[in-house]
């Protein structure tokens, strides 16, 4: 089984970290060999893009094999996507985007319009590749029969929230992805800090917890907490930490193509890495 690759998840791009700190952490990826870039217009009002656009210009990385995925948010309407599409492409400053998603699901995305608006920037290059984020596979399964009913670009690839504690495609539906030909890239590996364990006498102030409230609900319920329990068990018992012990879990989970690593620090770069590498004897005790 060949273990899922890294991408640099850049939703703190102006948000928690400025413009040179971004700069490191994207110098310190390229240097890892990790050649995905993951934002999205939402992500600072824009400001990451922008980042990300920056560094491209200074940098020039091998477009070849150097992508970036960006997002848009619902609603969408067949007369406003286009000119969307276009203000991301210009803060990314690249002649096409390589990954499109929708941000998140909404019924808006499969009114036929929509869809072929998506087709006729898939066509004329703007974007090179379609995704979806945050939605159920019945959903895709059926959104993808539409796409190609009408003989329309398909959404080859899902971006969903998976880690030990919570995961939003099972064994199953990822299997299914692999049938249909959908790349799967999954979100949060650490469960925005949940399975580091910070959070067992309360809210971290400043976490993600703590800045929006809503990711409470998606993990601080019985099953998530069960998990973490286990997760800590057998963390101490072979010695690693737990932040290690979740992310080796994540890469070693088939029918994935690819893990986001967010971060501030080049830290958290070399410990995904370390994850990555790892050999995952532990894993059978999960």
């Amino acid at each position: 089984m060949s273990k899922a690759k890294i991408g640099l998840g850049c939703v703190t791009f102006g948000r928690e970290i400025d413009r040179d700190d971004s700069f490191v952490l994207l110098d310190a990826a390229m240097e890892r060999g990790i050649s995905m870039l993951d934002t999205a217009a939402a992500y600072g009002e824009g400001a990451s893009e922008k980042i990300i656009g920056e560094w491209i210009d200074s940098r020039n990385p091998d477009r070849s094999t150097f992508k970036v995925a960006t997002k848009i948010l619902p609603p969408f309407d067949a007369t406003s996507i286009e000119s969307r599409v276009r203000e991301s492409q210009d803060r990314l400053g690249v002649p096409s985007i390589d990954l499109l998603y929708l941000h998140s699901w909404d019924s808006s995305a499969a009114e036929l319009d929509v869809l072929v608006s998506l087709d006729r920037l898939v066509r004329d290059e703007t974007i090179q590749q379609l995704g979806v984020s945050n939605v159920k596979m019945e959903t895709l399964r059926q959104v993808r029969e539409m796409q190609e009913q009408h003989s329309l670009a398909p959404f080859s690839v899902v971006q969903n929230n998976f880690n030990y504690a919570v995961r939003d495609l099972d064994e199953d539906e990822r299997q299914q992805c692999s049938e249909l030909g959908i790349r799967v890239v999954t979100y949060s590996p650490l469960g925005a800090g949940f399975l580091t364990g910070k959070h067992r006498e309360g809210v971290e102030k400043g976490s993600r917890f703590d800045v929006i409230p809503g990711h409470q609900d998606v993990y601080f319920h019985e099953q998530a907490w069960e998990r973490l329990d286990r997760l800590e068990e057998v963390a101490q018992a072979h010695e690693y930490s737990q932040a290690h012990l979740a992310l080796t879990w994540v890469f070693h989970q088939p029918n994935i193509d690819c893990v986001l690593i967010g971060g501030r620090k080049i830290e958290h770069l070399n410990q995904a890495v370390g994850a990555r590498d790892e050999d995952g004897g532990a894993l059978r005790e999960l």
